[in-house]
């Protein structure tokens, strides 16, 4: 990969605002967001609740419209990246309908962009392997656990092979050892695919250890208050959570989830 590639933006937002509009009066859930995300970037934002992290990925996702400022992804509008489908979205929860084996949930957005029936296969494939469920793909969702789930969901998003992957919260409500275990296989996954991920948490152990930079966010409005840069080396054993470089990022993370409040004080 080029110097130039490397250094491509993906997402870029000078200024970015978003209003809502309520009965009660406008809420400011956004307000000057200057940011960049490059190509193979793994950014994490952490931040409060409430303080617009879900938000900023659905602006990106074209979800939600931005009331000022500017935004791009892949040099487009969120909008005009939507249509050339340059992103997955990985939710919450997983989301997959209960009727449908994995593989048919995998193959609902090939099945909606009009992949033929032969090429479907092949990607249902791959990403199913790429997840590391082969052999699940007749399995219906309730037949497998909440993790397993919830990768099922990430391999339906891989499928049509967009750059971006939009992940909100993915094993928020997973337990310890499942989102650790996870969190390992998502950095494997990333090593594979070189994919850019723009991805939602509240766990600071968990920014720290899967990003290359870490977005911290302010209470709403939400205001971008630090942008800390990863020097953990690319190959993460759990273990380096114990190391002094590790803990040293994390404590620049919670310091500046403290400074944000201050705003509010």
């Amino acid at each position: 990969m080029s110097l130039n590639e490397n250094s491509f933006s993906v997402v870029s937002a000078q200024k970015l605002g978003l209003t809502f509009e309520t009965g009660d009066g406008p809420v400011h859930a956004l307000s000057n967001v200057d940011l960049e995300v490059k190509k193979g970037d793994f950014v994490s934002f952490i931040g409060p609740s409430g303080c617009g992290k879900t938000t900023f990925l659905r602006v990106i996702a074209d979800l939600e419209k931005a009331t000022s400022g500017d935004i791009r992804v892949n040099g487009m509008t969120p909008e005009e990246a939507r249509k050339a489908r340059s992103y997955g979205y990985v939710f919450q929860a997983p989301a997959l309908y209960p009727w449908r084996t994995i593989e048919n949930n995998i193959a609902l957005p090939l099945e909606i962009m009009g992949y033929t029936a032969a090429d479907r296969k092949a990607r249902i494939e791959r990403t199913l392997d790429l997840v590391n469920l082969s052999g699940f793909g007749k399995k219906y969702p309730w037949q497998l656990s909440g993790g397993m789930q919830q990768r099922a969901s990430i391999a339906r998003a891989l499928a049509f092979d967009a750059d971006l992957l939009l992940m909100d919260e993915p094993f928020g409500a997973l337990d310890e050892i499942v989102r650790d275990h996870l969190n390992e296989q998502l950095l494997k996954l990333w090593a594979r695919t070189q994919k850019t991920i723009c991805f939602v948490t509240h766990s600071i152990p968990e920014a720290v250890y899967l990003s290359t930079k870490i977005v911290v966010m302010s209470p709403r409005p939400g205001r971008v208050t630090d942008v800390i840069e990863s020097t953990l080396p690319k190959e993460r054993p759990l273990e380096i959570r114990e190391t002094p470089e590790f803990l040293a990022i994390a404590h620049r993370v919670r310091e500046g989830l403290r400074a944000g409040h201050s705003y509010e004080e």
